[in-house]
Formats: C-alpha cells, sequence, structure tokens
C-alpha cells in the first residue's frame, strides 16, 4: 500500500516538472494565480465569521483580523496576509520574463522586484501585527501602502515600453497607481476612507491577473 502511494507521488511529482518544462510561462502565471486566491479565499471565509453587520463603506480590511471584532475568523484573515504576501515573492521574481536587453530597462524590472519583496515582506508582517497590535499594524500597513504605490509606479514606467506587454493594461496600471495614491493621501491627511481601501487593493489585484493574462497571451514570447 505505501509502495504504491509511493509511486503515485513520484509519478506526479515527475508529471508537474515535465508540464513547468514544457510550460515556462506556468511558473510566473501559478504564483499570480495563488495571491489572488489566498487573498480573497480567506478574506471571504473570515468575512462569514465577522458576527456583526461588515460592510467596505464602514470597516477597514483589518477589521476581519480583529480578534475582538471577529474572534471566530480573525486567524483566517491574518493567515490569508501571510500566505498572499509569501506567493509574491514567486510573483515579483518572475518579473524577469520582462528583461530587455537594454540595461536601463533591467534596472527598472529590477527596481519592481526590490520594492516587491519589500511590499511582500509587509503584507505578511501586517498577518502577524494584526490590528491587535495597533502600533505595529499601523506601521507595517503605512510601509505597504507606500512600497506598494512605488512598486505600481515602477511598473507603469517599466512595462509600457515592453513590446510584449499590453498597453491598454499598462494604462488600467496608472489608474491603480492613481487610487493607491489618493488613497495614502488621505490616510495621511487622517481621512478614514475604508472603501477606498478595498477598492485599491481590489484594483491592485486586478493588476497582478491582468499581468497573468498578458503572460498567457504571449507565453510563446516567454
Amino acid at each position: 500500500m505505501i509502495s504504491n502511494f509511493n509511486i503515485f507521488v513520484k509519478k506526479l511529482t515527475s508529471s508537474v516538472i515535465n508540464l513547468l518544462k514544457l510550460n515556462k510561462w506556468l511558473i510566473n502565471v501559478i504564483p499570480g494565480i495563488l495571491v489572488i486566491g489566498f487573498f480573497y479565499t480567506f478574506t471571504f471565509i473570515s468575512l462569514a465569521f465577522y458576527p456583526s453587520p461588515f460592510s467596505p463603506v464602514n470597516n477597514w480590511l483589518s477589521d476581519l483580523g480583529n480578534s475582538s471584532h471577529n474572534p471566530d475568523g480573525a486567524f483566517l484573515y491574518n493567515l490569508g496576509c501571510i500566505l498572499t504576501g509569501s506567493a509574491l515573492f514567486p510573483f515579483y521574481l518572475g518579473m524577469y520574463k520582462f528583461y530587455r536587453e537594454e540595461i536601463y530597462h533591467k534596472i527598472a524590472v529590477i527596481s519592481i522586484q526590490i520594492l516587491g519583496f519589500f511590499s511582500a515582506f509587509a503584507l505578511i508582517m501586517l498577518g502577524v501585527y494584526s490590528q491587535d497590535f495597533s502600533n505595529s499594524h499601523m506601521i507595517w500597513a503605512g510601509a505597504f501602502f507606500w512600497l506598494n504605490l512605488w512598486v505600481l509606479i515602477s511598473a507603469n514606467i517599466a512595462l509600457i515600453f515592453h513590446k510584449e506587454f499590453i498597453k491598454p493594461i499598462a494604462i488600467y496600471g496608472w489608474s491603480v497607481a492613481g487610487i493607491n495614491f489618493l488613497f495614502v493621501i488621505l490616510t495621511v491627511s487622517m481621512v478614514n476612507t475604508p472603501l477606498l481601501e478595498w477598492i485599491s487593493v481590489s484594483s491592485a489585484l486586478g493588476y497582478v491577473a491582468l499581468i497573468i493574462f498578458n503572460i498567457y497571451k504571449n507565453r510563446s514570447e516567454f
């Protein structure tokens, strides 16, 4: 019985490795799918446990991770942040597919990756230091949104000139950066805008989805 199971695992592993070798673009697409899947899966499951009325107009995303407000679902939301942040590392690493021969363009893409790594780490720390740790949570939340803003700006500058990057996606990317910038400015100005946070995060994940689509559409070039 154990022998048959080991044979099955080896065959499955071999099949996955061969699939990735034949379809290298999957290495870039899978982390992006996991980023979106982890975040929305754990967010909505956590939301289902929220004991009182919940609305994006009045509630921050982080309210889901507050154990006082959401005793049964907080752990799930915070775990989702940690897993989403972890999946962002290979996603940003996979951006090397957009390297071009020009050194200035390669540096621009590398800057996306470096800023992305820091942004991913900040998101993980948001899961570690949930809203229960008020001061630490605010520091990491500020770091995440500022870093995410610069990731978006760097990505839009670098990718809009890439011959394989679909231009309407780049235009959408600038609108996402604008939403993120507005949210950061209003937050710094002490204006409470929970709905804008939801829109900012969702539009950024939409950008991830479009980058995945771009890689898939041009998979023969990657």
